[in-house]
């Protein structure tokens, strides 16, 4: 898994599979949103981003000359045919390590958003921060598990084969691309997965899921000097890739740099600021009938959450302010509950739980508001997600 950066606008965790700095495995750059559909696996949709036809191009053209050398009897044209069927290899490869993160994920019961290909590197968007360390440390071990596996199958098939020819070069090749990838990723580094991996242990030990991210950190620091150490290196020995080598550990020293610092962020935001109660938050709940006219229902809020309940005692949802308004504009005697926004387990929270865990709950779930309950299950209040990014912004400013 690899170089992860989590933004304000997600708060899913990411496990993306970067490559190592090698002749024949570019670095991935910021991945754009979208792509094309691919296939499912698990129900899990697999995408294939635009910018992967740009690293598919970029691979063609630096691998091509590599094949001329490697059999000196290829044409410029099977050279070619050879350097698009490893890059077609290469990211079958890289899906196999994504898809080793995702089917872990699944079965601990965490949702996977989606899987995308960019840039020859991959990405297994998880709806949800792992609760456990021992649960990120599986996730993350997964996908570089795979990447070993496949290295080790290929490396067979190799030592099988009577050296020259295509099919042996394309055997080898992706033999070498695999154990690159799954050893570059077991760096202790984030966001790469031996960073994510570090991470676990280090919050097994101390309880402090903080403690391994800021060593994950460190960590990134120290695989990115490794790397322009190594591209330095190329430089002034004069290696045949001594260039490719040094754009290559550039941008993946970027990467691992700028991977890093979105994983810092994203635990800072994780974090509850000390001294701030829930209770501080919560605005009083109002239970009106579902049925109730939106005009009515809006009045009678005055700043409270109003919990809309239909006539069998079922909890249909919370009133949305913003629908509600823009309802009664021109339908006033129109049903509350035409406004509602729904409640469902996810949405609810006890008012005893965690503050991280309201905290990482409301990162995570899709909804502007929370009906918190205590724990006989009456209804104690609503929380709504401006309330808490305005008190989290002022807290940390």
């Amino acid at each position: 898994m690899n170089p992860a950066a989590l933004t304000a606008s997600s708060p899913a965790t990411d496990y993306p599979s970067a490559m190592p700095p090698t002749a024949s495995t570019p670095a991935r750059p910021k991945l754009n949103d979208g792509g094309l559909l691919l296939c499912r696996v698990a129900g899990v949709p697999v995408l294939l981003s635009t910018s992967w036809w740009l690293g598919a191009a970029l691979i063609v053209l630096l691998y091509t000359p590599l094949v001329g050398r490697i059999l000196p009897g290829a044409g410029v044209w099977e050279s070619a045919v050879l350097a698009a069927v490893f890059t077609v290899l290469l990211a079958a490869s890289v899906l196999l390590h994504e898809l080793g993160h995702c089917i872990v994920a699944l079965r601990m019961g965490m949702p996977v958003r989606r899987v995308r290909l960019f840039l020859l590197g991959g990405l297994s968007e998880i709806s949800r921060t792992p609760p456990k360390p021992a649960q990120e440390g599986l996730i993350a071990a997964a996908g570089p598990a795979v990447s070993l596996v496949l290295a080790g199958a290929t490396g067979l098939a190799w030592y099988a084969m009577t050296p020259g020819g295509a099919v042996w070069l394309l055997v080898a090749q992706t033999c070498v691309a695999n154990l690159a990838v799954g050893v570059f990723n077991l760096l202790p580094g984030l966001p790469l997965d031996g960073g994510r991996m570090l991470r676990a242990l280090l919050w097994r030990i101390t309880g402090r899921r903080v403690a391994g991210t800021t060593a994950g950190v460190v960590g990134a620091g120290a695989v990115a000097v490794a790397l322009m150490v190594y591209a330095l290196a190329g430089l002034f020995s004069g290696a045949d890739d001594q260039w490719l080598r040094l754009g290559v550990c550039v941008l993946m020293a970027w990467f691992v740099v700028a991977g890093a610092g979105a994983e810092h962020q994203a635990e800072q935001r994780r974090r509850w600021p000390s001294g701030l109660e829930l209770s501080d938050l919560v605005r009083p709940v109002l239970q009106l009938p579902a049925e109730s006219p939106v005009g009515d229902a809006l009045l009678a809020a005055a700043g409270r959450g109003v919990v809309l309940v239909r006539a069998d005692g079922i909890a249909v949802g919370l009133l949305d302010q913003t629908a509600a308004e823009r309802l009664a504009t021109h339908a006033p005697h129109e049903p509350a509950e035409r406004a509602a926004e729904p409640v469902d387990p996810d949405t609810i929270l006890l008012d005893s739980e965690p503050p991280d865990e309201v905290l990482e709950r409301v990162q995570t779930v899709l909804a502007w508001q929370f009906l918190v309950i205590d724990e006989e299950g009456r209804p104690s209040g609503v929380l709504r997600r401006e309330d808490l990014r305005s008190a989290l912004r002022s807290r940390r400013s």
